[in-house]
């Protein structure tokens, strides 16, 4: 009995005093309020953050001390919009005949690893082969380094449109996928294709709403579902509680998808005026991604780097997006910060920023869009998206000010996700 009872003073005391962390920061940002504060103490138990304090606290014997008095430190960012499989390259096409599942899986952890360096610390998958859902599963249990993974699995498209894995195929190779493989024509179809994807283990519903850029189509905007179909995504994917991003370029696209109930459109390139109040209708979040539309027209100056089909595409759509989030943003749509990264190399995701405040948003607003806004729209406001006691302990630093200068948030220095420093 005696040693039990010095079992439980033993296993009490650890308990009790558990080593914390705490964190000094030179410069805070309050995302909330938009406001830079100095000199504060953030202080991590765990994964989770216990306290923030002006000052720099005293630590005890037992504290573990990170000081970024020098830096300026934030809340890890989330991007609402990528895809962790791929990465552009010249060879995309060839690559769909060529690579095997083992071979997407291993380059993703790279692109993942990556990711999370730069200083996000989670990500919404929006669409792959569907080795983004084994990826989420190895990145939670530990035996990858990635940023934290809500993923929509395969992208749910009808025939032909911008997500069947087929276009382009020769015939006798094209086939008729089904919702099985992420195509769905009609109602019912539209109901199994997200059944499947909760099958298979999505966080959530990606679809095709229009056509697109880099895909072997020739309408990289016009509507590809009804809005019927739209809605027996959404009502069935709600019976899951599973959310419904829409890809979706052009304008009718765009209304069909926020009548018919879509939690986010992403990309949104020629939306109107139309379309822009029922954004405000609905609260429907928008994505922009405007790094993915200047990068793809980028590379489509390059001779060869694009088949003809989405060379014509990328020059014609993918300009357009930065002036549509302009406009966008001064009409007071709400917007949470996605990139498309993998239409660009990854790791760039910060360059983000730089557009958004190029195109009038201030940069406290920017970071806003990629931690309180991201968080909103992921379901996960009372976890991440801010540094507050309680919340998950996912912070960065980096340094100069990105108030100041933008560009700082191209120059992390340190990233904690879960209460694990990953990059100091």
């Amino acid at each position: 009995m005696r040693n039990i009872f010095i079992f439980l003073a033993l296993f009490i005391g650890q308990f009790s005093f558990a080593q914390k962390t705490i964190i000094y920061c030179g410069k805070l940002i309050d995302v909330k309020s938009l406001q830079i504060l100095s000199e504060m103490s953030i202080v991590v138990e765990g994964n989770k953050i216990i306290d923030i304090q002006k000052g720099f606290i005293n630590p005890s014997s037992n504290n573990l001390i990170i000081d970024l008095k020098n830096k300026t430190v934030m809340p890890g960012l989330i991007d609402s919009h990528v895809h962790l499989e791929s990465e552009t390259n010249p060879n995309a096409q060839i690559q769909r005949f060529t690579q095997n599942p083992a071979d997407i899986a291993f380059q993703s952890t790279v692109y993942a690893k990556t990711t999370l360096m730069a200083g996000f610390t989670t990500v919404r998958d929006v669409g792959g082969s569907g080795v983004n859902i084994s990826l989420r599963n190895a990145i939670r249990k530990g035996i990858i380094i990635g940023p934290r993974v809500l993923t929509a699995g395969k992208t749910i498209a009808s025939t032909g449109g911008h997500a069947d894995p087929t276009n382009g195929y020769r015939k006798d190779l094209m086939g008729d996928p089904g919702p099985l493989e992420g195509v769905a024509n009609g109602p019912d179809e539209c109901r199994k294709a997200v059944r499947q994807r909760y099958k298979d283990g999505a966080d959530l519903i990606k679809i095709t709403a229009s056509g697109g850029v880099l895909s072997l189509e020739k309408d990289g905007s016009g509507p590809q579902f009804s809005e019927e179909e739209i809605r027996a995504i959404v009502e069935t994917a709600k019976d899951y509680g599973m959310p419904v991003a829409a890809h979706a370029h052009g304008a009718e696209a765009i209304k069909r998808a926020i009548r018919a109930g879509v939690t986010s459109i992403e990309h949104g390139t020629m939306m109107d005026d139309e379309a822009i109040d029922l954004f405000k209708k609905y609260g429907t979040w928008y994505v922009p991604t405007i790094i993915a539309g200047k990068a793809s027209s980028d590379s489509a100056k390059k001779p060869g780097y694009f088949p003809a089909i989405i060379t014509e595409k990328a020059l014609a759509i993918g300009p357009k997006i930065q002036a549509t989030f302009a406009k966008a943003y001064k009409a007071g749509v709400k917007i949470a910060f996605g990139t498309d990264a993998g239409v660009y190399a990854h790791g760039k995701n910060w360059m983000e920023f730089v557009y958004m405040t190029e195109a009038g948003m201030p940069a406290l607003e920017a970071i806003k869009c990629a931690t309180v806004n991201a968080s909103e729209l992921l379901g996960m406001s009372d976890k991440i998206g801010s540094i507050e006691k309680g919340k998950l302990a996912d912070i960065i630093a980096v340094d100069g000010d990105p108030s100041i200068d933008i560009q700082s948030m191209g120059k992390v220095q340190f990233v904690m996700k879960d209460g694990v420093v990953y990059k100091k």
